[in-house]
C-alpha cells in the first residue's frame, strides 16, 4: 500500500437522488494512488450509483469528485476515461459480433472520427499483448466475442481496461464468472497494477477475496459511507456486521433438515439423454419439494443446462414434467407445462430493465391479464403488489423502472415473474450472482419456501457454499456429463471439487 495518506481520487460529500429514492447521501471517501481499495455493502447500499458517477454515466446532485485535488465533473464515460478512470462492470459491455481485438480497442476506436482508421495489424498486436498480460494468449484476437465463454468475455473486458493504462481501475464483481485459476490470475494482475501505482477500486460481495486483496475497505449502507478500515486482522464477521448493521443468524444446513427430505415425493421433472451445446447425454430426476443443486467448473456444461431445459437452446433427448414431454425450442410451451427459468444474466436476459416493476412481474403471464388484447391494469397492479409483498422486495412504487432497483431487488422481481406462472419446476441459474450476503439469505429463504410448497427446484450455481447450504442433492458436471451425485450428508466443498476437477 502507498505510504501517502493523501487521496489521489476523492468523493467529497456526493449526493444522488432518483424519484422517491435517496441513492447517495453525502458520500465521503478517498482513494490513494497504488492501493487496492475495496468497496462493500449490501445491494441497495449505493455502490453501483457511486461507480456510475465515477464512470461518467451519472452526475451527482451535490458534492464533488476530486482528482489530484481538483474538482472534476465527468459529462460522459469518454470524459471519465480521458481522465484515466476505467470502470469494468459485472454486466459485460462487449459487442458479441465484433472480434476480441476490436472490443479491446473499443475505447480508442470510439475516440476517432472514423473507427476504421485504426490499423488492423496494430490492433491485433496490441490485443495479443493485453491478452498475454492476463494469461489469455491462447485466444485468437480475430475470434468473435460472442463465441467465448462468460469467463473469457469478462477477462477480455478487463484486458481492454488494462491496455488503456488507467490511473484508476474500478472492478465491479470482476470474478463472478471466473474459475479459481482464472481468478488467481486476475488477482495477480490486480497486485501488479497496484505495484505500478494504479489505484484499484474493487467492488465485491466475496468477502474472503476482499480480505485477501484489499489494503483498505470502505463499507457502505443505505447510501452512506459507514466506515473505512485498514485491512489489519479484519474478519468476515466484522465486515458483515458493518454491512448489515446487525448480526446474521447462523444458517442451518438445509440439506440436513429433516423437513427438506423429498425422497418419498413424486418425480416432477425427468430428463433423459439430454444432449445440447456443452452437454452430452445428461439424465436426472427431481422430486416435488426437492432442491437439486447443479455444480461444476465454468467449462463443465452446467451454464447451458437451464437454456436447454427451458427451450432456449437446441437439444435432443427427453424432458418431461409430470409425464408431459416438453418440445425443444419452445419456451412458451415450457411455461404452459409448468417450467419456469430464471437466467444468470439479469440485465441481458432476465429482466426488462426499461419497464416497470408491475410489467416485469406479469410479463410471462400476459394472457391471464388481458381481455381481447387489452391489458387489465388493475389486475396487473394487484398481482404485482402481491408478489412484491410475498418476496419482500424494496421498491418505491409499482411504476418504478426495474433498472433503478438494487441487484437483489431486481432478482426478487424476476423471481416473482416466474412464480406468477404457477410453476411445477423452477430452474435458477446463478440466482445470487452479484448479490450481497443479506439479500442472499433472503433469496435462500424464498427458495426454501417455494420448495416447501411442492415445487421442484433446480439450482445451477458456481458458488459451492450456495449448493451446500440449499441443495438436498448435488449433481456435479464435468465435460458435459454428470461426474458424480452427492446426497444428504455427503455434500461438501471437497467432494464437489474432487468430482469437478478429476481427470
Amino acid at each position: 500500500m502507498t505510504d501517502s495518506p493523501t487521496p489521489m481520487l476523492e468523493i467529497a460529500g456526493v449526493t444522488k437522488r432518483f424519484p422517491g429514492v435517496l441513492a447517495l447521501d453525502r458520500i465521503a471517501v478517498g482513494f490513494r494512488a497504488g492501493e487496492v481499495h475495496a468497496v462493500i455493502g449490501e445491494n441497495g447500499a449505493g455502490k453501483s450509483t457511486l461507480m456510475n458517477i465515477l464512470a461518467g454515466d451519472l452526475q451527482p446532485d451535490g458534492g464533488e469528485v476530486r482528482l489530484d485535488g481538483r474538482p472534476r465533473r465527468f459529462a460522459s464515460p469518454l470524459d471519465s476515461r480521458a481522465a484515466g478512470i476505467v470502470v469494468v462492470y459485472q454486466e459485460l459491455a462487449l459487442c458479441p459480433t465484433l472480434s476480441i481485438a476490436e472490443n479491446i480497442m473499443m475505447a480508442e476506436m470510439a475516440a476517432r472520427p472514423v473507427a476504421s482508421l485504426v490499423p488492423r495489424a496494430r490492433m491485433r498486436i496490441e490485443a495479443r499483448a493485453a491478452l498475454a498480460r492476463l494469461g489469455m494468449d491462447h485466444l485468437d484476437p480475430d475470434t468473435k466475442v460472442g463465441r467465448l465463454t462468460v469467463a473469457e468475455m469478462q477477462l477480455v473486458e478487463i484486458a481492454g481496461a488494462v491496455r488503456q493504462r488507467a490511473r484508476v481501475l474500478v472492478l465491479d464483481e470482476p470474478n463472478s464468472a471466473l474459475s479459481r485459476r482464472e481468478s488467481e490470475r486476475l488477482f495477480e494482475v490486480v497486485r501488479q497494477l497496484k505495484g505500478e501505482g494504479v489505484t484499484v477500486i474493487y467492488v465485491s460481495h466475496h468477502l474472503r477475496e476482499v480480505l485477501d486483496l484489499a489494503d483498505r475497505i470502505t463499507v457502505m449502507r443505505d447510501g452512506r459511507t459507514i466506515e473505512t478500515l485498514d485491512n489489519d486482522d479484519l474478519s468476515e464477521a466484522r465486515l458483515i456486521r458493518a454491512m448489515v448493521g446487525r448480526e446474521l443468524a447462523g444458517a442451518r444446513p438445509w440439506s440436513l433438515d429433516p423437513a427438506a427430505d423429498s425422497r418419498g415425493a413424486a418425480v416432477v421433472l425427468s430428463v433423459e439423454n439430454l444432449t445440447a451445446p456443452g452437454l452430452d447425454r445428461v439424465g436426472f430426476e427431481v422430486r416435488a419439494g426437492e432442491i437439486l443443486g447443479i455444480g461444476g467448473l465454468p467449462d463443465s456444461g452446467k451454464d447451458g443446462l437451464g437454456e436447454a431445459l427451458f427451450g432456449l437452446a437446441p437439444r435432443t433427448g427427453t424432458v418431461t414434467i409430470d409425464g408431459r414431454v416438453l418440445r425443444p425450442l419452445d419456451p412458451a410451451g415450457s411455461i404452459r407445462n409448468g417450467l419456469a427459468f430464471v437466467p444468470a444474466d439479469r440485465r441481458g436476459a432476465g429482466g426488462l430493465m426499461a419497464m416497470s416493476v408491475a410489467d416485469n412481474v406479469v410479463s410471462a403471464s400476459l394472457p391471464r391479464f388481458s381481455v381481447a388484447g387489452l391489458l387489465r391494469r388493475a389486475a396487473i397492479r394487484r398481482e404485482a403488489r402481491a408478489q412484491v409483498a410475498r418476496l419482500d422486495a424494496r421498491i418505491a412504487r409499482l411504476g418504478q423502472k426495474l433498472r433503478t432497483l438494487s441487484g437483489g431487488n431486481q432478482q426478487k422481481i424476476i423471481l416473482g415473474r416466474s412464480l406468477v406462472t404457477d410453476p411445477r419446476v423452477l430452474v435458477l441459474h446463478e440466482p445470487t450472482r452479484g448479490i450481497d450476503v443479506g439479500a442472499k439469505a433472503e433469496i435462500y429463504a424464498i427458495l426454501r419456501a417455494i420448495a416447501g410448497d411442492g415445487v421442484a427446484v433446480v439450482l445451477i450455481s458456481s458458488e459451492i457454499p450456495e449448493l451446500i447450504l440449499n441443495a438436498e442433492r448435488v449433481l456435479v458436471l464435468r465435460a458435459g456429463r454428470i461426474a458424480g451425485e452427492l446426497g444428504r450428508g455427503g455434500i461438501s466443498e471437497e467432494a464437489i471439487l474432487a468430482r469437478a476437477m478429476a481427470s
